[in-house]
């Protein structure tokens, strides 16, 4: 076989599994995506194109965006390797489990609970949370504090739902936003990790219809803010 060179292994994209229909992998924390005004072309997306390639400028092989985790979120991100594997997974998101560790400011009051609100992007992308459902779109997030010290709570989130910056804006409109989240905390922030993993992604394959759960280990600033069994 072929060695496939180094500069086309995608870069802060640890990948977990990968078949003839997806591409599972572990972002690193501070990769993007998809592009972005900033940055068209150093992505995840971009670099799994290149992947997919091995290298031969003639190819018109792609991956398809299936879902996205935040710059600064760490974890698990699938992506579909045809348009038709992307449809699938898409309409059936609501079946994916999606499990996420946060490290929040504080103890929160309820140790676990469901939180709803319907978010909505501004032109600044702000998303903010409203009761109205007239101002957004339905999200739902499910918590569980797991471990509190002194400072921090260790919560382990369920997405019912995947709005944009859900779970960082339903954390800080608690009263507990994530810790290292310029945006949505209360102020700037010392830490300049943000303390968000996806830990967890359980779907069914689009080919075998199987369940597969991909798991993805916390980064080593979350060990140090909370000592826990991570796996």
């Amino acid at each position: 076989m072929k060695k496939i060179p180094k500069k086309y292994q995608p870069r802060g994209f640890d990948i977990l599994h990968e078949d003839i229909d997806i591409i599972v992998g572990n972002k690193a924390p501070g990769a993007l995506t998809v592009a972005a005004k900033w940055n068209a072309d150093d992505t995840i997306h971009s670099a799994l194109n290149q992947w997919v390639r091995k290298g031969n400028p003639r190819s018109n092989k792609s991956v398809y965006v299936v879902h996205r985790l935040d710059q600064a979120t760490s974890g698990v991100l699938i992506f579909a390797k045809s348009e038709e594997v992307q449809h699938f997974l898409k309409d059936n998101w609501k079946s994916t489990t999606k499990n996420y560790y946060a490290i929040v400011h504080g103890k929160m009051k309820k140790k676990n609970g469901t939180i709803q609100s319907y978010l909505e992007e501004d032109e600044n992308y702000v998303v903010h949370s409203s009761q109205d459902s007239e101002k957004g779109k339905l999200a739902i997030t499910e918590y569980e504090v797991l471990k509190e010290t002194d400072q921090f709570s260790l919560v382990k989130i369920n997405l019912l739902t995947g709005k944009k910056n859900q779970i960082r804006v339903h954390l800080s409109g608690e009263g507990h936003p994530i810790v290292g989240d310029a945006k949505y905390g209360k102020g700037p922030s010392k830490y300049k990790d943000l303390c968000l993993h996806s830990a967890v992604l359980e779907i069914t394959h689009p080919f075998n219809k199987k369940r597969l759960r991909f798991t993805a280990p916390v980064p080593a600033y979350f060990k140090k803010l909370i000592p826990f069994d991570y796996d």
